[in-house]
Parts: C-alpha cells; structure tokens; sequence
C-alpha cells in the first residue's frame, strides 16, 4: 500500500463513509455518489478493516452508526464544510469584480446593511460578497478581502483601521418598563436580563457594565443567547433588558422599537475595526470599499461615495 503523507486511509473510502454516514443509508450514497451498491459496501468494509473496528451496524431495518461511526462522520463532516468554503472563497477571488466583506451576524444587518446601499448605487459593477459568521475563526471569515472586527486593534498577519469606539447602555422594549421607576442602574438587577454568550471573550457582559458603574450587586441568573440579533429581538417583545452597542441599537431607539433606560453608560472597551492581510494585495474595488467605509466612519451623518476618481 502506498504510503499516505496525512497518514489518512482512503479519500475515496472517507468520501463513501460520509455519503453513508449522513443519509443512513448505503442506497441513498449509491446514488449520490453514481456508483453501485456493491460498490458502496465494498468501500465501508475497506474502510473498517484498517481502521480496525465497526462503523455500521446492520440490521433489518438498515443501517446505524456505532459510536466509532459517529466520531468519524463529526470530524468527517467539519472538515469537508472547512473544504468547500475554502474552495468557494477561492472561486469568488476569481472575479476581479468580487469583494468580499467579513462581518458578524449583527454588525452586517444593523449597521453595514443599511449603509451600504449609497455604495451599490455608486458602483454598481462592483459585486459585494458577505461573509456573515459570529466566529471570526471561520475560513469564511478568514478568506475575506475585508473584515469588520471588535477588538483592541491588533491581529496577527492583519492590518487594521479604526471605524468608531462605542458606547454601551441598557435597552428593552416599549412596554417592559412600563409603570416602573428606575432611579439607579442597581435596581436593573431585579430584572430579567438578556445576557450574550458569544464566541468573542471581548464582548462586554452584564457584570462588567456593572463594576464599570461601581454596582457591587451580582445577578447569577440571566437568559442566555449566543446571537446578539435574537437578544435584541427579545429585548423588544418586552422579554428582558438587553445591553445596547449604540451603533447598532442607536437606530432602533430612534426609530422606538428599543428604549434606552436612564442615562447610565459606560465606553466600550473595545472598537470596531476594519482589517485586511497586511501580506495580501488588496484589488482595485476592495481598496474602494476600503476607503469608502473608513470616510463613513469619519463622518457617519452623511456617507459620501467615493468616485473612482477619488
């Protein structure tokens, strides 16, 4: 057998198993994959004997996974989706029209989204591809010309701008507060609060909002989510108080669907940055969108496009 340099049994066995693996079904994976179903046995059983241990067990009804089974087909099934978004990165940087933007789930739809409009309308040969993700890790995320981060300004292999520091304050829907004085942010303890468990260590939680305003009390019982757009969205069907990014939650007070309890606020320790791979080049139109979001983060009350004569 040759030798194999990940030390890796058959890509094409990997490839059937995981066919295998997510339709439970031998028969289905023959199909998928265009070949028989002999075919497909022939390669589990292969698969099986060098890894030396049971995948499937068979039985009447069909097929099941057996814990080693289950194991694989987790890996299996992180890796190939690594792959394809490696490979569809890969072919968007094809199109020199192509520019591909990083951002988080709420940061892209608050803030970018509703901006970015003026820029289309400018350059409307210029294809915008969103690489949405709450995980700055992700390839996506990584392979992006640009990316929009929170932080204290410095990523490896990354350059990076500032757009704007923040302030942080507290938020809930119409009706949550309704009939009740709030004269001191301690009392927000005795409510429920909306608490993000994001994957970003930097984001500011209720116990740090709290010591920054000197507030010794501790609440131990928060509803808890890891998408800072359903928080919110709880927040304003009057579930809870949530903690309120002004740049994002700004329009949403103005517009009434969020109210801004009292007038307590603390800065954000950290800002929003634009980066990009200091060892890459940037193309033409990523330098425009480049310049275009760091002049709107100048002067947000009004985005003018730059031309590409500018």
């Amino acid at each position: 057998m040759a030798r194999r340099h990940y030390h890796l049994p058959s890509l094409t066995s990997l490839n059937t198993f995981e066919s295998c693996a997510r339709q439970v079904s031998f028969k289905l994976a023959s199909r998928e994959l265009g070949v028989t179903l002999g075919a497909v046995s022939r390669q589990i059983k292969l698969l099986e004997g060098e890894l030396g241990c049971k995948l499937f067990i068979r039985n009447q009804r069909g097929v099941e996974l057996t814990r080693q089974g289950r194991e694989l087909q987790n890996s299996l099934s992180a890796s190939f989706s690594n792959i394809a978004s490696v490979c569809r990165s890969i072919v968007l940087r094809g199109y020199q029209s192509d520019v591909t933007i990083a951002a988080t789930t709420a940061f892209a739809s608050l803030w970018l989204m509703p901006k970015l409009g003026e820029f289309w309308d400018t350059h409307k040969n210029i294809i915008i591809n969103h690489a949405i993700s709450d995980n700055a890790s992700d390839v996506v995320y990584q392979q992006a010309d640009l990316r929009i981060r929170y932080g204290a300004g410095e990523w490896p292999g990354e350059t990076s701008t500032i757009l704007f520091n923040d302030i942080i304050y507290p938020v809930c829907g119409q009706r949550f507060l309704a009939g009740k004085e709030i004269s001191h942010p301690a009392q927000l303890l005795e409510f429920p609060l909306l608490q993000l468990d994001g994957l970003d260590p930097q984001w500011s939680t209720w116990d740090d909002w709290m010591t920054q305003l000197g507030i010794a009390g501790r609440k131990t019982s928060f509803r808890r989510f890891t998408n800072y757009l359903i928080a919110l969205q709880a927040a304003e069907n009057n579930q809870g108080i949530s903690l309120g990014w002004h740049s994002l939650v700004g329009p949403l007070v103005e517009s009434g669907k969020l109210v801004r309890i009292g007038e307590w606020k603390i800065p954000a320790p950290c800002a929003f940055y634009l980066t990009w791979d200091t060892q890459g080049k940037l193309s033409g139109d990523a330098k425009l969108l480049q310049q275009w979001l760091m002049a709107l983060s100048q002067n947000p009350g009004h985005s003018k496009p730059i031309s590409n004569n500018d």
